[in-house]
């Protein structure tokens, strides 16, 4: 099971997303541990064809959520299933895989996903494969990529600890953000954890957002490069 726990650090916070969020993936199905972390319950759980093809079945082993998986072809089916789940009470989240930037995913579109968000409290995670930021409402747009693991201490030779970096790059309420973040793998009985340390509070690295919702620091994510 994947929890979240914050450091004692005050700067190293576990980040809480907004009730409507983006995430950039990189391809490497480091998104999923995060997303996974965020969610418990009953959850529709949508994948275009493409974003099938690229990341195959949600691995959900030891999560706190009941998945509905739905695999409709084309993205426009996608919107309209994720803004009818986010209708739904019984449904605690709706996560929404849409690959590239498909015309159907207008600012409009985001906007009428981050209203029924908001009017329903049923959590939006719409994941972004390969693409390029554009104007969206959503309130918090992420990140996140797989690092190299740490040595395993026992085994040089095998993987040790597994880390990802998560990066907040914008938000309504929040400050951009940086952090690494490990999985604590279950020990004595304790649930899984992802514990998050900050890399860069500041996040001065990163361009702050234009009047649209753009980020200027932000390569499409299929390219699986940092921002720079």
């Amino acid at each position: 099971m994947l929890s979240l726990l914050s450091t004692e650090n005050a700067r190293s916070e576990a980040p809480q997303p907004a009730r409507s969020a983006e995430l950039f993936a990189a391809g490497d199905g480091a998104f999923q541990g995060f997303v996974m972390a965020h969610l418990e319950g009953a959850v529709l759980w949508l994948q275009d064809r493409q974003s099938a093809r690229l990341t195959g079945r949600p691995w959900l082993a030891g999560s706190r959520c009941q998945p509905l998986l739905m695999r409709p072809a084309h993205p426009r089916d996608v919107l309209i299933a994720a803004e009818e789940g986010l209708a739904c009470r019984a449904l605690s989240a709706v996560v929404a895989e849409i690959h590239g930037n498909p015309s159907a995913l207008s600012f409009t579109a985001t906007r009428r996903l981050a209203l029924r968000a908001d009017a329903h409290g049923v959590r939006l995670w719409l994941i972004r494969h390969a693409a390029n930021p554009q104007p969206s409402a959503l309130r918090d747009r992420w990140r996140v990529t797989a690092l190299p693991s740490r040595a395993n201490p026992d085994d040089p030779a095998a993987p040790g600890t597994a880390l990802w970096q998560v990066e907040l790059l914008r938000s309504r309420d929040k400050r951009p953000q940086i952090w690494v973040v490990s999985h604590e793998p279950d020990r004595e009985g304790a649930p899984d954890r992802l514990h998050f340390v900050a890399e860069l509070p500041d996040r001065a690295a990163v361009a702050p957002d234009d009047a649209h919702g753009r980020d200027a620091g932000v390569r499409p994510a299929g390219d699986g490069r940092a921002a720079g």
